[in-house]
């Protein structure tokens, strides 16, 4: 059984996997981090493949048992303890991992009460971040790649830390096309963006009370208790308050950073 160690956010994680194929998606995506104190992990992941279907929908069954929370869909099979200290995973194929890792991983911050993974991309603009969400097909994706060179920490979920003083961006290892570089430490964000492709670029201001409803439907999670999708609307409420949300109807080119810049 091979072990790898890494680190994503504040959180030590400790993956053991047999599959060959499955370690080399790991190793690609997850980069090593060994502490230099004997640090325990947050969470120890097992996973084996041999699993389900190929990918069929989203649609994700949840389950409790005893002291174990089970997420289920066509391609992958999570158990986790209910501390979040432990987890197995099942996969079908590298893809439903990377869609398990992030449903775990989401479970994971939001038991925590620390942050939330929301879909789109995130760059770096003179030391600060800001965040492109939208629909499908919005743009997230074209704004990470027409950011270039500015630094990219994620071009398809965004790990966000919320807390009373700030919102910072770390680094993600879940990517869609652009992979990560393998740098730590984090950025406070200075702004979101729901995008809208458009011919000319506009950049408006939304009230706070429309970005919590544009911004919900954003984060990805798979809630198994009220209690649950209490913490993540109130960690949502935090960070709309914390950092301003604009509509941002943008060309598919550059000229949309000089409205933010």
């Amino acid at each position: 059984m091979k072990m790898l160690k890494t680190k994503i956010g504040d959180f030590f994680i400790q993956i053991l996997c047999e599959s060959k194929k499955l370690r080399s998606m790991l190793e690609k995506n997850f980069h090593s981090y060994i502490p230099t104190e004997n640090i325990q992990p947050d969470i120890v992941i097992n996973i084996g493949d041999g699993f389900g279907v190929p990918f069929q929908n989203y649609n994700v069954d949840i389950m409790k048992d005893n002291n174990q929370i089970l997420y289920r869909r066509a391609d992958y099979l999570i158990k986790v303890d209910s501390d979040f200290k432990t987890a197995s995973i099942s996969v079908h194929d590298e893809l439903a991992l990377k869609h398990a890792l992030m449903n775990l991983f989401s479970s994971l911050i939001v038991y925590h009460n620390w942050g939330l993974l929301i879909h789109s991309s995130c760059v770096i603009e003179n030391g600060k971040a800001h965040i492109f969400a939208g629909q499908s097909g919005a743009g997230k994706s074209t704004a990470a790649k027409l950011s270039y060179p500015r630094i990219l920490l994620s071009d398809e979920a965004t790990l966000v830390k919320i807390t009373e003083e700030d919102v910072q961006i770390y680094n993600s290892p879940f990517r869609s096309e652009i992979e990560a570089d393998s740098f730590s430490g984090n950025f406070s964000l200075a702004s979101v963006q729901i995008l809208f492709q458009a011919l000319q670029n506009k950049r408006e201001k939304v009230a706070k009370s429309d970005a919590l409803f544009q911004l919900m439907d954003k984060v990805f999670f798979w809630p198994q208790s009220q209690e649950e999708t209490s913490r993540i609307m109130k960690l949502l409420t935090l960070l709309v308050k914390k950092v301003p949300v604009y509509d941002l109807h943008f060309q598919k080119n550059n000229s949309f950073w000089e409205l933010i810049s």
